[in-house]
């Protein structure tokens, strides 16, 4: 069941994001994350417009989105990966809004792949300005639809 975030889901979601970051994230130094933590649990989750995917009322995934276009996070549980949980945030979210952005870890290839297998294209890349490594901004445009 996807469903907007509530208040009281900020810890489980925070334990999923850490996590699931560190586990995705191999190449990226895990203290990174460790102290990225604050600024995601008080700054980008508050800010966002989050979806949560939840199974027995325990959160598996998550989607925030940003700005009205910017996909800030998309996490899920890695339990649960390959279940189309993923496809499902994505799909929900393409519901709102026209466009989408994201911002990728190019050795990140699991999830460039399933970027693309969901109708995102590389825009740009550049170097994080903090990991130093090579990420790349996605987009996902919604098809012109002729009145």
């Amino acid at each position: 069941m996807i469903r907007h975030y509530q208040p009281q889901d900020l810890d489980a979601l925070m334990a999923l994001w850490l996590a699931t970051t560190i586990h995705a994230h191999p190449f990226v130094e895990q203290s990174y994350w460790q102290e990225s933590e604050p600024l995601v649990r008080n700054v980008y989750i508050p800010d966002a417009t989050t979806w949560v995917y939840c199974e027995h009322d325990e959160i598996i995934g998550f989607i925030s989105v940003m700005e009205q276009q910017f996909i800030g996070a998309l996490f899920v549980d890695f339990n649960h990966q390959g279940k189309g949980i993923g496809k499902a945030l994505i799909e929900a979210v393409k519901h709102h809004y026209p466009k989408l952005l994201l911002e990728v870890y190019r050795e990140n290839t699991h999830a460039l792949q399933f970027y693309q297998a969901m109708g995102f294209h590389i825009v740009s890349e550049q170097p994080h300005p903090e990991t130093k490594q090579i990420t790349l901004i996605m987009q996902w445009q919604a098809p012109f639809i002729a009145p």
